[in-house]
């Protein structure tokens, strides 16, 4: 049906409502009624209801003042809300806590510095939720104060919710650059990232045994791993009051003097593992057998004269095996080509001869290049050098291939749980990437004072502590596998981890077992972001309040939404429960 307007030579044209259709190549049309009699705005609703538009324009009601991202921040405060970080930090709402928990949600949404955070915050609703629309770099400043110096009774409680006594405690240290030269812990050491002539700050990461951070703690630049390990085991027994642990660290920083240290601490277990000097005279005693490994690909070892008291569990990769006899041999191969270089040189001098401290002085250079020295024999004289493979040292390197021994002071602990114990420093490293490249950028730390050095570092511990929760709830749409611990406590402990069937086919098809898209961490924020919050107004009234409208979830949005939602977190029932900052927020996610 439609309207049509008929000419009436000098009379009003008649306004007929009517129907048409076709009969082969005629046009049928019939007069339903005559709506000339109607008003003119009655004859126009009536056209615009027939061709299904609005009898109202949108657009000439209402305008839309302004769309902020609102998902990714929806999402994060409903995160905040289910782990009790509010409560977490303090009981009482204050400034300096709303300050902190934007500072922690910016570093998930976009990391940056503090002056830019100020201004980042504002291109989303994160500002408007907390309250902070007027907020300063400056009083960013004054939070990092307030947040240094509630932080040890803030790890206390984040022990006290995911620690206990006989738990297991992963520890591992970092460093990062820093630009600047002000701060007190800034100072030249081992550069990790790179960045030479920069000055650095190290800090040491503990975790629970499932990955999940409890504490950081900075030191300068230049201090060693392992004298970072006593006040880290002071920590575990007076701050967090833990009389019965088992302390997991890396071979280099569990030393023979800082495991010597951990003895005198009565209650206090290590997990680490033995460096290649040991592994050689472990080998001398006669105590490496190759018919330890006639049934298994593991076996425990005692021996009270190097290692009293400790178990050792010596375990043998094969792929191991091959894969560092390969890079000696290589590196071999290298060394021999430099030495080579050397000898033409040496031949070419005649007429101004190198001295045999000149020669020492190249061959040292090469030989400390490739750290392959060990394995030949060299004659340096004056204008002559010489070299040839110790096949002997090599052979005995070789024999030690594919092996590593786990040591620990649980001598009754099956050996592996002690394996699958060490390896779980893995998700310390994976903490550590989190931290510094892939989502938190710690890196670099612009900080003048020690103090806000040491807080920027807990704020990024605390974003990671609910990334941690989040990667955990949405492992089902992230490229990872959604059942880790049930699968790391199945596969052989000693073997070369290969990922399962099912985890290769969600990666492969790129999709989650309910048919959608696979995202990084990252991403998978940007997603959430795309759901924005619109702010309208009435056209007619420009001084007139607000609509507020949140666009519809998608799919995607709502199974993230559900995840979060039955995800269950352990051990937050300890901290009381308190409403958080922004509590109107993510109602849709609970």
């Amino acid at each position: 049906m439609y309207i049509d307007v008929v000419p009436n030579r000098n009379s009003p044209p008649a306004v007929l409502l009517r129907e048409g259709w076709r009969e082969g190549k005629r046009v049928r049309k019939r007069t339903i009624a005559n709506l000339s009699s109607w008003p003119k705005q009655k004859v126009d609703a009536l056209r615009k209801l027939l061709r299904n538009e609005h009898l109202v324009s949108i657009d000439a009601v209402f305008s839309i003042v302004r769309s902020l991202p609102h998902g990714h921040v929806e999402l994060l405060l409903a995160a905040f809300r289910k782990l009790r970080l509010p409560a977490l930090l303090d009981r009482r709402n204050s400034p300096q806590r709303r300050c902190v928990l934007a500072m922690i949600a910016q570093r998930l949404l976009a990391p940056a510095s503090k002056l830019a955070t100020t201004r980042l915050w504002h291109s989303t609703t994160l500002a408007e939720e907390l309250q902070l629309q007027s907020t300063t770099s400056h009083q960013l400043y004054s939070a990092l104060d307030w947040l240094h110096q509630r932080q040890p009774a803030i790890q206390k409680r984040l022990a006290k919710r995911h620690l206990h006594d006989d738990a297991q405690v992963l520890y591992d240290v970092s460093s990062s650059y820093y630009e600047g030269s002000s701060c007190p812990l800034a100072r030249f050491g081992y550069n990790r990232d790179g960045k030479r002539g920069t000055r650095s700050v190290v800090y040491g990461l503990m975790t629970d045994r499932h990955g999940r951070p409890i504490a950081v703690r900075a030191y300068p630049g230049n201090t060693a791993d392992p004298n970072t390990v006593a006040d880290q085991a002071d920590a575990l027994r007076d701050d967090f009051g833990l009389q019965r642990l088992v302390l997991i660290g890396d071979r280099g920083m569990l030393t023979d003097a800082r495991i010597a240290d951990l003895r005198r601490r009565p209650g206090l277990g290590w997990i680490s593992a033995l460096r290649h000097g040991h592994l050689r005279s472990l080998a001398q005693q006669g105590c490496l057998q190759p018919s330890l490994f006639d049934e298994r690909n593991l076996a425990t070892i005692h021996c009270p004269s190097l290692f009293p008291g400790e178990q050792l569990v010596v375990c043998y990769n094969p792929l191991l095996a091959q894969r560092r006899g390969q890079r000696r041999e290589r590196l071999l191969e290298a060394t021999e080509e430099a030495f080579q270089r050397i000898q033409r040189e040496v031949g070419r001098r005649t007429k101004k001869p190198l001295k045999k401290d000149q020669i020492g002085v190249k061959v040292g250079r090469q030989a400390g290049r490739y750290k392959m020295a060990k394995h030949f024999r060299t004659t340096i004289e004056d204008s002559c050098f010489q070299y040839e493979r110790d096949e002997q040292s090599i052979q005995r390197e070789k024999d030690l291939d594919g092996l590593y021994i786990v040591r620990t002071s649980q001598t009754e602990m099956e050996p592996e749980d002690a394996v699958r114990s060490y390896k779980q420093l893995t998700r310390v490293e994976k903490a550590f990437r989190c931290l510094k490249s892939v989502d938190l950028h710690v890196r670099p730390i612009f900080h003048r004072l020690e103090k806000r050095v040491r807080a920027h570092l807990f704020v990024c511990l605390l974003a990671y502590y609910v990334e941690w929760h989040l990667r955990g709830a949405l492992a089902e749409l992230l490229h990872q596998h959604e059942d880790l611990e049930g699968w790391q406590g199945e596969r052989d402990a000693v073997a070369a981890a290969e990922p399962p069937e099912k985890l290769r086919k969600k990666k492969n098809r790129r999709t989650s077992s309910s048919g959608l898209r696979l995202h990084s961490f990252s991403t998978l924020m940007a997603e959430m972001g795309t759901r924005s919050r619109h702010q309208c107004r009435a056209r007619n009234d420009r001084e007139g309040p607000l609509l507020v409208r949140v666009t519809e979830a998608t799919e995607f949005q709502q199974r993230v939404y559900e995840l979060w939602k039955t995800f269950p977190v352990v051990n937050t029932a300890k901290v009381a429960a308190e409403p958080c900052d922004g509590d109107q927020a993510g109602q849709a996610a609970d």
